[in-house]
């Protein structure tokens, strides 16, 4: 089973999940989203398998640094384009075990995905 982490290095719940595999012996890829960026047809497997909403990371400081203008009317279509453009608005980490796709870092979640 291949697992991959996107992320970016200097998020602390990166930090935490990467430990967390590490410490138990969980090999994965990471893909840093700062050098590597992300590719729009990933994104869009994400959303279907998770949805926008969960993947959009309104409390970043990329997203509420927007303009307002971008932040209003949010749907699919304009947070994938947001997301694309500036991808540390993407909640982190993203984990990718074999088909499934995981948000966000909990132990408990990760021990029951890897095992």
């Amino acid at each position: 089973m291949t697992i991959t982490m996107y992320g970016i290095t200097t998020c602390d719940t990166i930090r935490k999940a990467r430990v967390w595999l590490e410490s138990h012996d969980v090999p994965y890829r990471f893909h840093d989203y700062g050098a590597e960026g992300i590719e729009a047809d990933r994104l869009n497997g994400w959303v279907g398998k998770v949805g926008w909403v969960k993947l959009l990371n309104k409390g970043s400081t990329t997203f509420r640094d927007l303009p307002e203008k971008d932040k209003e009317g949010l749907d699919e279509k304009k947070a994938q384009k947001l997301m694309l453009a500036k991808p540390t608005m993407i909640k982190r980490p993203v984990l990718e075990v074999g088909e499934r796709v995981l948000v966000g870092f909990k132990a408990e979640i990760y021990a029951e995905a890897v095992k």
